[in-house]
């Protein structure tokens, strides 16, 4: 999808359909900054629905007007449309026709005009790919012939027009689509493909059963039509994301649909007593509910423009309070209080009043009103110390606490402030959902960030859509909050993998795509060729991996080593063992315009967002940026845990004079009790201690316990992507002895995450883990030697997104695990758990009641070694975690 919004003058030229769709819910949205209001909405989608009709007829009108190619180009663009006519694409003429193509399609949007869904990846997979894939020529040839026919008669496409909503998130109900034939007749053999984006999780339709949930039917006024379904193999991200799948295709029979005949179809028809179609638990203002239209037998498919859907929260459930995390003493600074439903949406109900306190202090109340975010002025608190704010409703039924603000007088030769954002995020621009503007509101209101990048995948982006980005940076960035530049260089793993490019400011920036430079060498060297080194970061991640054996010094200083799609520290590791200086940080990678602050799901995003933490003087562009570069940065899975780390006095992501006494130091404040801290040198742990074992004993006793299960990320052959998610679930009994308070430590996927049918000796429960742990947490009475606990777990296969090569997602069989009390040592049990070609880890430990929120710690270590490198690991007691950058001790980086 695009928007209009760097030349609002001309946003109606064309049937710019895809560009106008976002500005007009941009533009609608901004009547009402609350756009989780019910009545606003309503509002909204009646105007939304008037703007597309209104663009419609403007765009036919003024289709004809002047020609939007220069002479040359449009000269070029007719010799391709002939060539292509009279024979197919072959390896000899894939690059020419592709590089044309990639001309026209950006012009072409640059006007304004729809831009079919899917087209410059497929430019991209033949100018990026070498040799190039030979299989997506046939894509190619369609995409110029439906260019052609777009460019030649604007109305042939006809109009599309949704009815129904704003939709409540999980909620069953009725969608209608209506089609209205424009100036191309459909021809019997031709018909509609009811597809479905793969992200929002939405209910699955079916046809089968009329009186069932979720069911599609379909209808024209046209006498002598008819439709028969059938199945019809679609790949993309409205098929299968990365293979073909059968997809809902009606095949028109009998009379021919001219010009002015409706084809209406309705998603969750309740004619025969179904209850709808189920509305996904993300809300949104953009949820695609895409349909294809074949013209004739051939089956072609040509992508309609994509409708507006509108998605609202449910009832409040829970409050989120955000803080910065580091003020000096009697500084004025601003908190958010964000009442939510329970799936991080904003609600669609009035929010209670709320009062809020610090450390157990009142500070302000928030009188109840339909407005969910609450922005608090707070005059400053004037003893250092940490600090802590939390929101509850007057039944208490609704509370939140903030994460740790530590008032430090800055008067330390390193002193930073920690500022918090999301430098890997997506909307529909590219395979996700939602506006750009509503993933910049997200990112500034929801989560309340200090910096972010709309980073999309330049593979689905064309010049109109990076002209948008670069207005929205302009448009939202504020003293408060502050927008990067950016994209993801997106490319297959054997030329270079994942990455995303930042840039400082907008000014003169020249997007270096894949569709361009193919491999990572050339992005490197199309970064220097048109930008100075200094206005540049590129970060590589993981799960389809950079190649961590070439790196560019002077663009490529940070690694992301987490996002929703795993835990993979190993991934820094190995920047760090071939010589690179570069550090951490997460993101969310997250794909529903939700960044910084979103659930996981089922599927590939199967984990909180990650954050980076950046060590900066001051919240400014250059200030951000330049800590950015100089490693001066943190991750955590999300949680905003203050970390700070140093080797002779000289903090994280630096390279100090060698030296062959270190001392090392550094401060954990949790967001939850701490759990163990590690430091790693050298790729080997140097240091680890944790904070909430009962260690020391190795007699049972009753108390708490934490069931606790781990998998390996890292990818099995070298160069491959990650190893996937792992499932735990099943059955865990415990004989001679009882089971009460069972609790779950972040279990934030209703999908795939449960704790059921609990009784005193049993309960069932499914988790999963990929390069990380999760915890079930639990009291024990009656515990003796004879005590036992068996895991009864099921089979499950390995998933995720970005799937190994060369080790596929492997499966494994039902197995029963048995933790013997008499085998505890120094207070836990470990079972290792064979899986294929991986061991996974099990274990019981018995934890302390109380848990520590502020740790320090001091070690000292020596070395003769130059280059010797050391971070840090910290693990909380609700599974989250923080990594810092390394320091490096002497050596030199590599050049």
């Amino acid at each position: 999808m695009q928007s209009k919004l760097p030349v609002p003058n001309r946003f109606v030229q064309g049937l710019g359909v895809r560009s106008m769709l976002f500005l007009f819910v941009s533009s609608v949205v901004k009547m009402d900054r609350n756009f989780g209001n019910p009545q606003s909405q309503k509002m909204h989608s009646a105007t939304i629905r008037w703007l597309l009709s209104t663009a419609f007829c403007i765009g036919l009108s003024v289709a004809s007007q002047e020609d939007y190619l220069d002479t040359q180009l449009r000269a070029e663009v007719e010799a391709l449309i002939d060539s292509v006519s009279i024979s197919e694409t072959t390896r000899a003429t894939a690059s020419q026709r592709a590089q044309t193509l990639w001309r026209w399609v950006n012009a072409y949007a640059l006007d304004g005009r729809y831009v079919p869904v899917n087209l410059t990846q497929v430019v991209s997979s033949v100018l990026g790919v070498l040799p190039p894939n030979q299989r997506i020529y046939p894509a190619l040839d369609n995409y110029i012939k439906e260019l052609a026919l777009l460019d030649k008669d604007p109305g042939a496409l006809g109009q599309l027009v949704a009815e129904g909503g704003p939709f409540e998130a999980t909620s069953f109900a009725t969608l209608v689509q209506t089609f209205t034939v424009g100036t191309k007749d459909v021809e019997s053999g031709g018909g509609f493909l009811v597809s479905r984006h793969f992200m929002p999780g939405y209910g699955v339709f079916q046809i089968e059963d009329s009186a069932k949930d979720n069911y599609v039917s379909i209808r024209t006024t046209k006498d002598g039509a008819n439709f028969s379904p059938e199945g019809y193999p679609l790949s993309g991200m409205h098929g299968g994301f990365r293979g073909s799948t059968p997809t809902l295709f009606y095949r028109l029979h009998g009379e021919p649909l001219t010009q002015g005949d409706q084809v209406v179809i309705t998603y969750g028809d309740t004619s025969d007593g179904g209850r709808g179609l189920r509305m996904p638990d993300v809300a949104s203002d953009f949820v695609p509910f895409p349909i294809y239209v074949a013209f004739d037998d051939s089956l072609h498919m040509i992508s309609l423009p994509i409708q507006p859907i509108t998605v609202t929260g449910t009832a409040v459930h829970d409050v989120a309070v955000f803080a910065p995390s580091v003020v000096k003493p009697g500084e004025s600074f601003q908190i958010s209080v964000r009442t939510e439903d329970r799936f991080l949406n904003r609600p669609n109900t009035v929010s209670p009043a709320l009062a809020v306190s610090m450390n157990g202090n009142s500070v302000a109340s928030i009188v109840s009103k339909e407005v969910p975010i609450t922005v608090i002025d707070v005059t400053g608190i004037n003893e250092p110390g940490v600090y802590s704010f939390s929101a509850e409703s007057a039944d208490g039924r609704l509370s939140g606490e903030s994460n740790p603000v530590l008032v430090d007088p800055m008067d330390a030769p390193n002193a930073r402030r920690i500022y918090w954002g999301d430098t890997h995020g997506h909307s529909g621009f590219a395979e996700g959902i939602g506006t750009p503007d509503y993933f910049m509101r997200w990112a500034s209101e929801d989560a309340f960030l200090d910096f972010v990048t709309h980073s999309e995948h330049d593979i689905w982006m064309d010049s109109f859509e990076w002209n948008v980005l670069k207005a929205n940076v302009e448009k939202f960035s504020t003293d408060r909050f502050i927008a990067f530049l950016g994209y993801e260089w997106t490319r297959p793993k054997w030329v270079g993998g994942h990455h995303n490019v930042l840039f400082r400011d907008t000014k003169n920036r020249v997007r270096i795509g894949s569709q361009t430079h193919g491999s990572l060498s050339r992005l490197y060297q199309g970064l220097r060729d048109h930008h100075a080194l200094t206005d540049v970061i590129v970060i590589p991640h993981a799960h389809q991996p950079g190649d961590y054996r070439m790196s560019d010094p002077d663009l490529e200083p940070l690694v992301e080593i987490m996002s929703q799609h795993g835990t993979f520290e190993w991934f820094g590791r190995l920047y760090l063992q071939h010589g690179h200086q570069v550090g951490f940080i997460a993101a969310s990678d997250n794909h529903l315009s939700q960044p910084g602050y979103s659930l996981p799901r089922a599927g590939s995003l199967s984990q909180r967002s990650g954050l980076a933490g950046v060590l900066s003087n001051e919240k400014s562009r250059d200030g951000i940026f330049d800590a950015l570069r100089n490693l001066s940065a943190y991750a955590t899975t999300g949680d905003r845990i203050i970390l700070s780390f140093e080797v002779n006095g000289t903090p994280m992501g630096q390279r100090i004079a060698f030296s062959e006494e270190r001392k090392i130091s550094g401060r954990v404040i949790g967001t939850q009790p701490i759990d163990e801290i590690s430091i790693i040198k050298n790729d080997e742990i140097l240091w680890q201690r944790n904070y909430r074992l009962e260690a020391g004993s190795d007699t049972p006793a009753d108390g708490r316990y934490q069931l606790r299960f781990a998998s390996s990320s890292t990818p099995h052959h070298p160069h491959d992507n990650p190893r996937g998610w792992v499932r735990w679930h099943g059955t865990l009994t415990v004989k001679d002895a009882s089971l009460s308070n069972i609790d779950a430590m972040d279990f934030s996927n209703e999908q795939t995450q449960y704790l059921r049918s609990e009784t005193k000796t049993s309960f069932e429960f499914s988790t999963q883990t990929r390069g990380d742990a999760s915890s079930v947490l639990f009291d024990l009475h009656g515990v003796n030697d004879d005590t036992h606990v068996v895991l009864d777990l099921l089979p499950y296969r390995e998933g995720g997104g970005g799937p190994p090569t060369f080790r596929r997602h492997q499966g494994e069989d039902a197995k029963s695990v048995v933790l013997r009390f008499e085998h505890f040592r120094d207070g836990q049990i470990v079972e290792e758990v064979s899986a294929s070609d991986y061991v996974d880890e099990i274990a019981l430990r018995k934890i302390r009641a109380q848990g520590e929120y502020d740790i320090r710690f001091d070690i000292e270590d020596r070395s003769r070694l130059q280059g010797d490198y050391y971070y840090v690991r910290v693990v909380q007691s609700n599974d989250a975690m923080a990594w810092s950058s390394p320091i490096w001790v002497g050596g030199y980086a590599s050049r």
